[in-house]
């Protein structure tokens, strides 16, 4: 026992740190089978919510705070912080851990001057979620590819507080990746665009004006009771338990849905591309939440052993054979989509791995931007800026402002920023 207790008492310690979505609280539940085969290694988790773990992650790496030696980031930070030195470069990974296999758009997402800098979790795209059994009792029928003025109409049918049954079901939540990732697809296909060719801010323009008076009408009059409350995971929950007539979100979540154990509406949920209005431009996203380590950490081999391990083929086929393969990671491997048991499970597998290969973030927009991103926009900035913008896009949900002074403000902001940063000369 003394020898035992003796190599335990020296196994290096691992700080990850990651979102309280439902794959991350798998990966934290299965994670005994990596400490079993890594004995010296042990992991500590921090779970935290996603605007509080963006919060956390990016005051630690900017000041090189060392915290954490597992970070959970996206596609929005990896080539920022690695710009700025504040990633380990994952180049050379091991053969066995086949990283030719990697979806192409996920992974360079994750690159900074060809070298990734985090690996996929999971990836995922926009799709529309429905239930089949309310549209048919409407007598609704799904389009091929849905717009939004269909989409209001449906929610108008289809909402029925009586029965605790929102119309519809969209992100509220103010924050930069809950609300403004759903705001900035729909901004995107009303021919909006967060800046021109010379990073002046649009959004005063007459295509986000469209666009959010559209979306606080479809919320306020057809939308769950206290909307601007509810972010991915809120509205994931909503839409399990029967809540919610339409849906439109991540991908990622078509596994959970579509698991009985899950989901009350497993067995009636029908899926669409996510909603058009004046361009298809820009209407579904581009995401993967993904593991990266700081150069702050003191861990790094063992990090990487780590976020090898848990972005590997091994991992997803141990969670589809543990868990279920509805429940595996989406969105990474060419081989994920080729599993014969995965397609079985996961009639959507086809149309995710379509959306996540035309998502576009060089070309998202009606007219030209001088920056990358569908979702997001690709400057250090935009953090501050979507947080902020977000805020008031939540106030003007609630009523706390009109939506044109939500959107002048945002826009006085916005610029006031950009001056500050000297985009605008």
């Amino acid at each position: 026992m003394m020898a035992v207790s003796s190599f335990a008492a020296h196994a290096e310690t691992v700080t990850v740190a990651t979102v309280n979505n439902n794959d991350m609280v798998i990966m934290q539940r299965l994670s005994d089978a990596f400490e079993k085969s890594h004995p010296d290694i042990n992991l500590e988790w921090v779970v935290l919510e996603e605007n509080v773990l963006r919060q956390r992650l990016t005051t630690d790496i900017a000041t090189h705070g060392g915290q954490f030696d597992v970070m959970t980031i996206g596609t929005y930070e990896a080539p920022i912080w690695a710009e700025r030195g504040w990633l380990t470069p994952l180049t050379d990974l091991p053969a066995d851990y086949k990283p030719d296999d990697l979806l192409k758009p996920v992974i360079d997402g994750l690159s900074y001057e060809d070298k990734p800098y985090a690996l996929p979790f999971y990836a995922e795209s926009s799709m529309m979620y429905y239930r089949k059994d309310l549209f048919d009792k409407a007598g609704i029928e799904m389009t091929e590819q849905p717009t939004w003025d269909e989409v209001h109409d449906w929610a108008a049918k289809l909402n029925d507080p009586d029965h605790d049954v929102a119309g519809i079901c969209l992100r509220g939540k103010p924050g930069w990746g809950e609300n403004m990732a759903f705001v900035t697809t729909l901004v995107n296909t009303y021919g909006g665009r967060w800046f021109d060719m010379d990073w002046k801010p649009e959004i005063d323009s007459k295509a986000w004006h469209e666009a959010i008076n559209f979306y606080v009408d479809l919320l306020k009059n057809y939308g769950p009771a206290g909307a601007s409350s509810n972010g991915f995971n809120e509205n994931l929950a909503l839409f399990s338990r029967g809540n919610c007539a339409m849906w439109v979100d991540a991908t990622s979540a078509a596994g959970k849905l579509y698991n009985p154990k899950e989901s009350k509406v497993a067995d009636k949920l029908g899926f669409a591309p996510a909603p058009v209005a004046a361009t298809p431009k820009g209407s579904h996203w581009l995401w993967s939440w993904a593991l990266a380590i700081p150069s702050s950490s003191d861990a790094k081999d063992a990090a990487r052993e780590f976020i090898t391990w848990a972005t590997s083929q091994d991992y997803i086929k141990m969670v589809g054979e543990k868990e279920g393969w509805t429940s595996v990671p989406p969105g990474t491997r060419e081989s994920t989509y080729a599993n014969e048991k995965y397609q079985e499970a996961a009639p959507f597998a086809d149309f995710v791995l379509d959306a996540i290969r035309e998502a576009d973030p060089t070309d998202a927009t009606l007219k030209p931007v001088p920056y990358t991103g569908v979702q997001i926009v690709g400057i250090p900035e935009f953090q501050a800026i979507g947080t902020q913008v977000g805020q008031m896009i939540a106030a003007a949900l609630t009523g706390e402002m009109s939506v044109d002074q939500a959107l002048s403000s945002a826009q006085r902001a916005t610029q006031r920023t950009m001056e500050r940063a000297g985009y605008i000369k």
